[in-house]
C-alpha cells in the first residue's frame, strides 16, 4: 500500500465524511458513479446481497453532498494456482486459501478528485484487517472494471493475478505493515 501513508483520518476530517453500514434510511436513487453496472447493483441489489449474507455494504456520507461512495466486502477463497509462483510455493498445498473480497467500490461523480476512492479503500482495508484478527485472511482481492481502476489499485500495492489481470490482490501482511506505518 504505497500511498496508504497519505490516507486516514486526515481525509475524513478534510472531507467531512462518515462511513457507515448501508441502511434502509439511505437514499441511493441519486447516486451515480458513471458505471451503469455499479450504479444498478447499488440501487437495486445491494440490500438483497446484505440480507442474503453475500456482502456487507458500507456507504460514505458527506455532510454537504450526501452519499458520495460505497464498497462491499465478502469472504473469498483462492486456489494456489491463482497466485503467482513466488507466493504459492511458500504456502501449504491447501485446496482453498482464505481471502477477503472488496467486491464493488465506487464514488459518486460529484465527488471526483476529492479523495473519496482512497478513503473508501483505506476504510475497507482497515475493516478487513480488523476481521483478520479473528478470521484468517491471507489476501485482499479486488476486481478492476477497467485499466484506470486497475491502475488505482496498483498504486496501493495491489498486484494482478497472472491468469486474471483484472483481478488484483494485496497480501494482508503487506496491508497490515502499511497501516502500522501510518
Amino acid at each position: 500500500m504505497q500511498r496508504c501513508a497519505g490516507i486516514g483520518t486526515s481525509w475524513a476530517d478534510r472531507l467531512a465524511i462518515v462511513i457507515e453500514p448501508l441502511g434502509k434510511h439511505h437514499d441511493r436513487a441519486g447516486f451515480t458513479c458513471g458505471q451503469a453496472e455499479l450504479d444498478d447493483w447499488f440501487r437495486h441489489r445491494a440490500s438483497q446481497d446484505e440480507r442474503r449474507n453475500l456482502a456487507r455494504v458500507f456507504v460514505a456520507i458527506d455532510t454537504v453532498l450526501g452519499m458520495v461512495g460505497f464498497y462491499s466486502l465478502s469472504s473469498f477463497t483462492l486456489a494456489l494456482t491463482d497466485l503467482p509462483d513466488d507466493i504459492a510455493r511458500r504456502l501449504p498445498r491447501y485446496d482453498a486459501i482464505p481471502a477477503a473480497l472488496i467486491g464493488r467500490l465506487a464514488r459518486d461523480e460529484r465527488a471526483r478528485g476529492r479523495g473519496v476512492g482512497e478513503l473508501l479503500l483505506a476504510d475497507a482495508i482497515r475493516r478487513i484487517l480488523g476481521a483478520a484478527k479473528t478470521l484468517a485472511v491471507f489476501a485482499i482481492i479486488v476486481d478492476a472494471k477497467n485499466t484506470q481502476a486497475a491502475a488505482f489499485y496498483e498504486g496501493f500495492g495491489f498486484r494482478p493475478f497472472p491468469l486474471h489481470p483484472s483481478r488484483l490482490f494485496l497480501l494482508t501482511s503487506s496491508a497490515a505493515a502499511a497501516v502500522e506505518r501510518i
